[in-house]
């Protein structure tokens, strides 16, 4: 507690209590939707960059060593709820995860060139597709024939190229990895608790890798990073239970209906850096 008050005076010199608050607010309801469905952690990418009058390269920055944490903390809960247990899971993950690291430097690195303008508008766009993603998930209702199976080198190879897609943008962007990984392995028929378990494996490494990336370049505020990471934590251990407990279908729905409107509210201009 003596950290968290001390990371919370220190970055207060910098805002004002409502948007402390509300970031907290947004950290942890983060968390919870990480481990419960996926996306979550993209909802502190947008607050940073719409409540902070920070740069782009700032914003994926700092968002990205956040996830670091919530990352291990969720893929510890998954192995301990048995997801991740047995050789297929492991080598589904290590798969997923190696396949996204150079695309998450790569996209740390192109981040840099970009103005806020520029940043918004890809934001807004890879937060419209998710949402319409998840959508299109939810419509589907893939039926068990229909699920990848993991453990074959036609589903290793699908998996690889999820890490892939995933690592440029969620370096790019500093959404981390779940945001995308998870709609994306559920529509091609992955079981939606083992997809949210491989994503926090993945999202370890593209978050580590994008951190690295964007340090070349000063772009990543410690402190804010570690005061989010507290409530996100928090959030992360909270979703993991309520995952074990609840159906996430209506979460996803729900969850998919913001995203859209996020990216819409994104891509017209309807947020810049510190607008609120």
């Amino acid at each position: 507690m003596t950290l968290f008050f001390s990371l919370f005076l220190t970055a207060m010199t910098a805002m004002s209590t409502e948007i402390m608050i509300l970031l907290l607010i947004i950290a942890l309801v983060g968390g919870v939707c990480i481990t419960t469905i996926g996306p979550g952690g993209i909802f502190v990418t947008i607050a940073l960059f719409a409540l902070l009058p920070i740069g782009p390269s700032t914003v994926a920055g700092t968002a990205s060593a956040t996830f670091i944490a919530t990352g291990v903390v969720g893929s510890l809960g998954y192995l301990r709820s048995g997801e991740l247990k047995g050789k297929i899971a492991a080598k589904a993950a290590g798969v997923l995860s190696l396949t996204s690291v150079v695309g998450a430097f790569a996209g740390a690195q192109i981040n840099t060139l970009l103005n806020a303008s520029t940043f918004a508008v890809l934001l807004g766009l890879f937060v419209f597709f998710t949402g319409l993603l998840i959508m299109y998930r939810q419509k589907k209702q893939l039926k068990p024939d229909k699920r990848l199976k993991i453990d074959t080198l036609k589903g290793l190879t699908w998996l690889g190229g999820v890490g892939i897609a995933v690592g440029l943008p969620g370096g790019l962007l500093g959404v981390g990895g779940p945001v995308l990984a998870v709609p994306l392995m559920v529509v091609l028929g992955v079981p939606m608790l083992l997809s949210v378990a491989l994503a926090q494996v993945q999202s370890i490494f593209i978050s580590l890798m994008a951190t690295v990336g964007y340090m070349i370049h000063g772009a990543v505020d410690w402190y804010l990073a570690l005061f989010l990471t507290i409530p996100l934590l928090i959030g992360t251990i909270s979703g993991w239970y309520l995952a074990q407990r609840i159906k996430a279908s209506k979460l996803q729905v729900s969850l998919a209906l913001v995203l859209i409107a996020l990216g819409i509210y994104l891509m017209t201009g309807g947020a810049t850096p510190g607008s609120v």
